[in-house]
């Protein structure tokens, strides 16, 4: 039955919409970042922005207080969007490892065996502009990751120009989303800096129209207040990112890198091409389109089983056990035959001669269970036919002269 790639995607992505939309697998976190985005805008326009309407000249300039404050936040709602409702650069996944990396090595043990394996190895050496650049295999998407990407965790993908990954947003960042989270972060902070400034502003107008002091004002707008203080705090988290995103940008690095490689200088300097053209690639670059196709009809392929070489020497050893095992087999049966034969020869001539005697200590019963043991001994325990056997010649010898003592 043929399936779409959304419905059989290896990774912990969520998809909505029948694949057209894709959100990490924290992606519940996004009702919390919107309620932080929307609840203090809307306390601003029904609190300070309302009254702002006719305090400007003209006498109705005011409302464009208003009407900024909810396009500025529409627009940093879609931005937000953008950044955690599509593909962030998701590099897809083989179902078999690269064959033309496979390499087969033969390991011997202590005992002198030969065991025949596959490995691919861990790392190779690529050039990027110039400068050899070591990518490391993805055991879990069966691929060498290409450069400056990195396997997330939390999404368990390998993402292309991995940056992070945002639990605000629910989403990696990386080369297709990177450009909208940058935006919307700095558009968080100016927002920050419009509702702040604008609630200042309110409150200097109560001291001005009511000739009283600042704290005089503040009672008269508490949620004046409020705002003020959620955004001076909400400033230093999201105006914080946006100055630390602006030296990365400057300087062509991803956070990833920035926090992995701080002591690698030539690392750092493989994709700096100077501060505007790092500039113009992240904000003015075309955005590759995705290289997965959610929608698609796929059917599953089935796994693919890798043949490894085998060693004469193990073939030969293999026959050596089983010859043994064999022949020690064989001579359990013949144990087993020749106690049922002596124990009929010896009940025959003493029964033919009328004369005292002791019976062999041996039935037809007792000759198979000893048959049975012999052959499951054999094949559980390599030692164990041969200790039925010898205890087995043992009884078989001092009955065999008991008997020959009672006919003498």
């Amino acid at each position: 039955m043929t399936k779409r790639a959304f419905q059989v995607w290896k990774g912990s992505n969520k998809f909505i919409l029948g694949g057209r939309l894709i959100f990490g697998p924290d992606a519940r976190s996004l009702p919390l970042t919107l309620l932080l985005i929307i609840v203090p805008v809307v306390l601003f326009c029904v609190f300070v922005a309302r009254h702002l309407r006719h305090e400007f000249s003209p006498y109705n300039a005011g409302y464009a207080i208003l009407v900024v404050a909810i396009l500025f936040t529409i627009y940093v709602l879609i931005l937000l969007f953008f950044t955690s409702a599509r593909d962030p650069g998701i590099v897809p996944r083989n179902l078999h490892p690269p064959e033309e990396e496979l390499r087969y090595e033969t390991t011997v043990s202590a005992d002198g065996r030969q065991t025949p394996s596959v490995q691919i190895p861990r790392t190779k050496e690529v050039m990027v502009n110039g400068v050899s650049v070591r990518v490391k295999y993805c055991d879990t998407c069966m691929l060498y990751r290409p450069p400056r990407c990195s396997h997330c965790s939390i999404c368990n993908n390998c993402v292309e120009r991995f940056d992070h990954h945002c639990p605000w947003v629910g989403q990696c960042i990386g080369l297709r989303n990177y450009r909208y989270f940058f935006m919307f972060v700095s558009s968080s902070t100016l927002l920050c800096i419009y509702i702040f400034s604008m609630s200042a502003i309110y409150i200097k107008i109560l001291m001005n129209d009511q000739q009283g002091t600042v704290w005089r004002a503040m009672k008269e707008s508490p949620w004046s207040v409020v705002l003020m203080i959620y955004c001076f705090i909400a400033l230093w988290f999201v105006g914080g990112l946006t100055a630390f995103h602006l030296y990365l940008i400057s300087t062509n690095q991803t956070t990833y890198e920035k926090l992995r490689y701080r002591s690698s200088h030539s690392r750092s300097i493989v994709y700096n091409r100077g501060c505007p053209n790092n500039f113009l690639e992240v904000f003015c670059s075309k955005v590759k389109p995705s290289r997965n196709n959610f929608r698609a009809f796929i059917e599953e392929e089935p796994p693919r089983v890798v043949t490894l070489p085998s060693t004469t020497r193990e073939s030969g050893e293999a026959d050596d056990e089983n010859g043994p095992r064999r022949q020690k087999v064989e001579d359990d049966l013949d144990i087993g035959e020749d106690l049922i034969n002596l124990s009929q020869r010896c009940n025959a001539e003493e029964a033919n001669n009328n004369q005292p005697h002791h019976t062999l200590d041996i039935d037809h019963e007792r000759a198979g269970s000893i048959r049975t043991e012999a052959r499951h001994g054999s094949w559980g325990r390599r030692s164990g036919s041969w200790d039925v056997a010898a205890a087995t010649d043992v009884r078989e010898s001092r009955s065999y002269g008991t008997a020959k003592e009672a006919r003498g």
